[in-house]
């Protein structure tokens, strides 16, 4: 017999460690769809972003969905109030690690803008490799400022299909 847990969701209800983890593979199967829609590229990777709070999406991106430089979390964060009250109780699922650093000098990285929007979990399906940035540390930094940060290693080489152009070593 196949035990179940009871625990709290991320608004304090119980539920169960199953559909917890179901609602997880739910939104981050949404963000996987979205990085579908991204424009290949030479130099940045193909990712997309869902948004939840109170088991509602409520902004999605995926990179390059406005321009050339914007990276998925940011084009999800920019499509909302950065007062939105919902962010606070909100998860982000991105199919790959926020970015602690950009080339892009006038843009924030990923999980500073994560941190500033206040959301307290994260989903991600696979870590950042030393492709473009050397070692990025963004569940770190996420982790050590007290978001939670969940990974679905299940679904990484979903997550990474799309970047099969890259040489992900």
């Amino acid at each position: 017999m196949r035990e179940l847990w009871i625990t709290p969701d991320r608004q304090g209800n119980s539920m169960s460690a199953d559909s917890a983890e179901s609602t997880d593979h739910r939104f981050m199967h949404r963000a996987i769809e979205l990085a579908r829609n991204c424009p290949p590229s030479s130099t940045a990777y193909s990712v997309g972003a869902v948004i939840v709070a109170d088991g509602v999406e409520i902004a999605t991106g995926w990179s390059r969905e406005t321009d050339e430089k914007v990276h998925a979390e940011e084009s999800a964060l920019n499509k909302l109030d950065p007062d939105d009250p919902r962010l606070t109780r909100a998860t982000i699922y991105s199919t790959l690690e926020p970015c602690s650093t950009r080339a892009t000098a006038n843009r924030p990285p990923c999980a500073d803008r994560i941190l500033a929007a206040g959301i307290p979990t994260v989903v991600i399906a696979w870590r950042e490799p030393s492709l473009f940035v050397a070692a990025c540390e963004g569940v770190d930094k996420l982790r050590r400022h007290g978001v939670r940060v969940v990974e679905l290693t299940d679904l990484a080489e979903e997550a990474m299909s799309m970047n099969t152009h890259l040489d992900l070593g």
